[in-house]
């Protein structure tokens, strides 16, 4: 039984890559005069438009003193220009059946609207008014301030567990600005002036430090045409100043205890991991998988299934631009020290750092990722947003038909090396979160 479903996975596998490389991405890219890069991916086979704009900006870009500046541009440009009213900029997209949003990491912000493709002049439109002259007014600055504020409250203080990014972050980057994380700090938006969040938007949201990634149902000949009625004329503005900081090694393993409104123990564990995009990135991602990319995965079995000492167990590759960190987590079951958590999770890493992954299971593991990969390309926004990513962080936006292979080439033999090299105590935060009042576990 057990090689027929190992030859399931092998032959599903051969299956899943046949469809991923027939399922080529056509696409063409140029520039604009102005700087600004367009991607357009032309596909007919429904009657939907994604239209994207990823801006080279995160929190990364930020001032020391002034962070989260990224994150709430996300927001205050949904405020609208000086051709929308306020509150209006959403109304557009869903009074035509569309649906849009954006996100911020520490290197990007990305807005996009999905419309009918009978509608794309309509995204055009909203993102030109977005770049060219979005209004940056006392008004929206406040409103957006409580929008932000409340966001945080929602998502970290008022949730169990909600600040351990913003604690093992600060712990694990001193000098790159990756140390503090996008939400940033509310002090420093309150004691922001109206003239900060303007020189802020004249500086990175400029077609010279974005991408229009458009995908889906439309005339690329007639839409290059659009494109250049609505964005050619914004001037190009000036060179962006990129972070330079290399972080030191960590020199030593940082542990910490958080109190917090919660009611079982958790160990948060972060180790300092190479930046995305190189070979060492795709052998992490497939160690990640190997964790808990599922109910069959590592960390699950072990520790929630076969020795319940968790309620939830996972690892997350948090890969940037400049570096990364690897988060391995769990959460206690009832009773449970968060010690003796940390001892079985520090088991399951170590078995990854002294023998070699067995076949079947790494050919399962990448059979997921092929999954997962081929999925992402199934949507006018997925294929959107990978073309933008590519070509952003790589100069390469043709990775999206060629991603797979960098997977397909990593051995086991990479994955431990990886994890021997990286999976260490000095190379690591570990932070134990407890109900608060409580005395530290032993």
């Amino acid at each position: 039984m057990q090689k027929k479903s190992f030859l399931f996975f092998v032959c599903f596998l051969s299956l899943t890559q046949i469809f991923a490389q027939g399922q080529t991405i056509q696409f063409e890219k140029y520039t604009l005069p102005n700087g600004l890069k367009v991607i357009l991916h032309e596909d007919h086979s429904a009657p939907v438009v994604a239209v994207t704009a990823l801006y080279h900006v995160g929190s990364k870009n930020e001032d020391t003193a002034r962070t989260g500046f990224a994150h709430f541009f996300e927001h205050l440009l949904f405020e609208g220009s000086e051709n929308i009213k306020r509150g209006e900029f959403d109304k557009y997209v869903t009074n035509a059946g569309g649906v849009l949003n954006a996100n911020t990491s520490q290197d990007r912000t990305f807005y996009y609207e999905l419309l009918p493709s009978n509608q794309l002049d309509l995204g055009l439109w909203l993102e030109s008014e977005r770049m060219m002259h979005a209004k940056i007014e006392q008004v929206g600055v406040n409103t957006q301030r409580e929008v932000v504020k409340e966001e945080k409250r929602m998502r970290m203080d008022n949730r169990p567990y909600g600040s351990f990014l913003t604690e093992m972050l600060k712990r694990s980057f001193k000098v790159h600005p990756y140390h503090w994380a996008p939400i940033g700090s509310m002090d420093h938006l309150n004691a922001a002036k109206l003239e900060e969040f303007i020189q802020f938007y004249k500086t990175y949201y400029v077609p010279n430090n974005c991408v229009l990634s458009i995908a889906g149902d439309f005339d690329k000949a007639t839409l290059k045409k659009q494109i250049e009625a609505y964005f050619g004329p914004i001037a190009k503005g000036a060179a962006i100043k990129r972070p330079s900081i290399v972080e030191p090694p960590l020199g030593g393993e940082v542990r910490d205890i958080i109190e917090d409104n919660v009611q079982l123990e958790g160990v948060f564990q972060a180790y300092r991991a190479p930046k995305q995009g190189g070979d060492e990135y795709y052998a992490f991602n497939i160690l990640s998988n190997i964790l808990s990319g599922g109910e069959s995965s590592r960390m699950n079995k072990t520790l929630v299934d076969t020795k319940q000492l968790a309620a939830a167990a996972q690892s997350v590759p948090f890969f940037n631009e400049d570096a990364g960190v690897f988060i391995t987590l769990a959460i206690a079951n009832a009773g449970v020290k968060a010690s003796t958590l940390e001892l079985s999770m520090d088991s399951v890493v170590n078995d990854l750092k002294t023998n070699l992954v067995g076949a079947r299971e790494f050919q399962k593991v990448k059979n997921q990722i092929t999954t997962d990969w081929v999925s992402t390309k199934s949507t006018m926004a997925g294929i959107a947003e990978n073309l933008a990513n590519f070509e952003v962080y790589f100069g390469d936006a043709n990775l999206v038909n060629t991603e797979l292979e960098k997977y397909n080439k990593v051995t086991r033999e990479d994955v431990l090396k990886v994890a021997k090299k990286y999976l260490n105590k000095d190379n690591r935060v570990v932070l134990y979160y407890v109900p608060k009042a409580k005395a530290p576990t032993k």
